[in-house]
């Protein structure tokens, strides 16, 4: 059932994107003519985005297929300053080269999701340095400074619970929200930008905005942001033994990103079919009625059609025959996250403790003897005792070693 014009924010609601929204009436209007131009603001702090990210890519998705115009920024100004939100100490700065290569590495993955060009719906890539670094201090201070009131800039949650917990917050921490304020000013004038969108923990930054919008004459702004993005059981989405779970191909495998997907907790499958594939709403109800060994098939549909979005349906439909012929059969597919070594080191042996935590699988000798200990470690599908296991070449098959932790992971080593 619609409860609003446009199919925006429609789509939006009935997918469970929609946490806060600053005025539902205005941009509701707005974006039922096409003209709810959106950014999302992309901090270069890693070489890669991360699953929380993915979820914002597709709000900006879903915004161009309804007609409206998206646009990327990249924070190459906002990482030199540093975001405090959620943390409990200040971020370490980045060199601008460090900046400059994480910034080049994380944008290819907008253009998996996102259609760029020059129509009038096509998605544009701006960076804020772009004006940030070209402030002039005093200037900065009378024309945008006046504007924020401290006693209000400290009841926001990335100050206020740094000050409760008297944790040291840096003065330029302090003013990394008058800078993303800032950003929405600027490309309201610069392309008609009428609405930031972002995780609830943006919230505050982003009214910042709004009313920063006001107070120097532009037309009105708008607010809208997601939930935070946990699991049912509620631990906080994409983490995991490995880590988190990036974006890049380089970062984490297709592979590995499909078998993510399919590890998640019955109870998400549903929200999370509606969140990061492009599925009707009424195909999703129906996998979400799935119950028992039933909702494994779901889960194989939410890996694929979520792989499939940001790698591409071939790297999707691969990890998931990869999948299939590694637990179904019992093959030793070669699609599998893998290893090198040198030749000579195998011969010589390779102690199995230093192998498994090469491999990513655990991430210490001692947490290797545990699993070994719990029965949780295989060479070549076969369970292993022994903790000082030496693998040789006479462990290889098919020119590799399998290393597996547990069912559902696994690491090929593939001497060099």
């Amino acid at each position: 059932m619609s409860i609003y014009k446009s199919d925006f924010l429609n789509i939006l609601h009935g997918r469970g994107f929609i946490h806060q929204i600053s005025d539902a009436t205005g941009l509701d209007e707005l974006a039922a003519k096409g003209e709810a131009t959106a950014y999302v603001g992309y901090d270069c702090t890693a070489p890669s985005l991360h699953i929380g990210n993915f979820l914002t890519m597709m709000m900006l998705y879903w915004l161009q297929q309804t007609g409206n115009k998206p646009i990327t920024l990249m924070g190459g100004g906002t990482t030199m300053v540093g975001d405090p939100s959620g943390k409990d100490e200040t971020r370490a700065l980045r060199s601008i080269t460090e900046i400059e290569a994480n910034k080049a590495s994380i944008g290819g993955v907008f253009a998996k999701v996102l259609r760029f060009g020059d129509g009038a719906s096509d998605a544009v890539m701006l960076d804020n340095a772009e004006w940030l670094t070209k402030l002039n201090w005093i200037e900065m201070l009378r024309d945008i400074g006046r504007h924020f009131s401290v006693n209000r800039m400290l009841t926001m949650d990335s100050v206020r619970l740094r000050l409760e917990r008297e944790q040291e917050m840096s003065f330029i921490e302090f003013n990394y929200m008058v800078c993303q304020a800032y950003d929405f000013v600027e490309l309201s004038k610069r392309v008609g930008c009428r609405l930031q969108m972002g995780g609830s923990d943006q919230w505050g930054n982003i009214v910042n905005g709004v009313d920063l919008g006001r107070r120097m004459g532009t037309p009105q702004l708008h607010a809208l942001t997601t939930p935070l993005l946990t699991t049912a059981s509620g631990e906080k989405m994409g983490k995991t033994a490995k880590g988190a779970i990036w974006l890049n191909a380089e970062e984490c495998s297709p592979y590995d990103f499909w078998q993510y997907w399919r590890n998640v907790e019955d109870a998400d499958v549903a929200k999370f079919l509606k969140l990061f594939t492009i599925l009707p709403l009424d195909e999703i109800v129906r996998f979400g009625a799935l119950k028992d060994n039933e909702i494994n098939e779901a889960k194989k549909v939410l890996a694929t059609e979520a792989t499939a979005l940001l790698h591409g349906r071939d790297a999707a439909e691969t990890a998931a025959e990869t999948a299939r012929r590694t637990f179904e059969e019992g093959d030793l597919a070669a699609g599998l996250p893998s290893v090198t070594l040198a030749r000579s080191e195998l011969q010589a042996g390779v102690g199995l403790l230093n192998a498994l935590v090469r491999a990513g699988l655990v991430s210490s000798n001692g947490e290797g003897r545990r699993q070994i200990k719990a029965g949780g470690v295989r060479v070549n599908d076969t369970p292993v005792s022994d903790e000082r296991l030496m693998l040789t070449a006479a462990d290889l098959a098919g020119g590799m070693i399998k290393l597996s932790l547990g069912r559902k992971r696994h690491v090929l080593l593939k001497p060099m």
